[in-house]
């Protein structure tokens, strides 16, 4: 089984290769030996667009060459890019570019094209990639846990544990819970001259009527915030210190933290399918002009 990195480095390369041939979901994921759904959702997760849109992108972008550079007829342009039906590769390129195949050929204009995906050495970990940081807006949601202070020193050990503690044996006495799959560890109130921060293995609820007794409550209110994206070649619980520290090292690199310091990870343990973990991590941005 191919490392993350791999993975998608190798199929960006077989889409590319096989430009003119019919490639797909389906055929890529078995050639990797996974399944076609989870393909889809790393690719997704990976570069934020479906795999079949990108083909589907990168084919319209290279038959423009036959269209604008030969005479070819445009039925034999779009077989040659896998398209069933000349109509079909019309729709499609029309949606691309704005005007038909014919339109262009006539009117010789400058269009825009989606290039080819990259990866680079700096997403690559040990065991996995790291993608980011986009900006998004995290709406207000309600958290349960259990609250931790954990000293800097001992954070990339402890964090893991606590973790793996509360999702094996904790969460199962929390109600009202929105979606029981998804993890959501919170670390707040960094004190750089104590040297601890408060970290809060949890889950989301609907609201903080219900606390069980052991357990707080916490909100994070509607926030912008940067995201990195995470795939790791290991099971979610397999999140060790070596690759926390890995990761968090290149977080670091790119993230000014605001005053408030607060950051969380979100894991969706139903998107592993015994290869691949993925994970996302947040903290909050300040937008505004200086």
């Amino acid at each position: 089984m191919l490392k993350p990195y791999e993975l998608l480095e190798s199929v960006l390369s077989q889409i590319e290769k096989n430009i003119r041939n019919n490639i797909n979901a389906i055929i890529l994921a078995k050639k990797y030996s996974i399944s076609e759904g989870h393909l889809r959702r790393i690719f997704k997760f990976a570069f934020k667009q479906s795999i079949a849109s990108y083909i589907r992108s990168r084919k319209l972008a290279a038959s423009l060459d036959d269209l604008l550079k030969t005479e070819l007829n445009i039925l034999d342009i779009a077989l040659d890019f896998g398209f069933d039906y000349e109509q079909s590769y019309i729709r499609a390129f029309k949606r691309e570019f704005g005007l038909s195949p014919g339109e262009l050929r006539k009117r010789r204009k400058i269009v825009k094209i989606n290039p080819p995906l990259n990866l680079f050495r700096e997403n690559k970990l040990t065991n996995g990639v790291i993608f980011g940081p986009d900006i998004v807006m995290v709406p207000k949601f309600y958290i349960v846990g259990k609250r931790h202070s954990i000293p800097f020193s001992d954070s990339i050990t402890m964090a893991p544990e606590m973790a793996k503690q509360f999702w094996e044996k904790e969460r199962i006495l929390i109600n009202e819970q929105v979606n029981p799959k998804v993890y959501i560890g919170l670390t707040r109130n960094l004190n750089i001259e104590k040297a601890n921060s408060d970290y809060l293995p949890s889950v989301q609820v609907s609201n903080l009527k219900n606390i069980p007794p052991g357990f707080v409550g916490d909100k994070f209110d509607d926030t912008f915030c940067a995201r990195f994206r995470y795939i790791g070649q290991h099971h979610y619980l397999e999140i060790n210190r070596n690759r926390a520290r890995e990761m968090y090292d290149t977080i670091w690199k790119n993230v000014k933290f605001r005053n408030d310091i607060v950051f969380f990870e979100r894991i969706d343990t139903g998107l592993y399918d015994g290869n691949y973990c993925q994970m996302e991590w947040f903290t909050p941005v300040n937008l505004e002009k200086k």
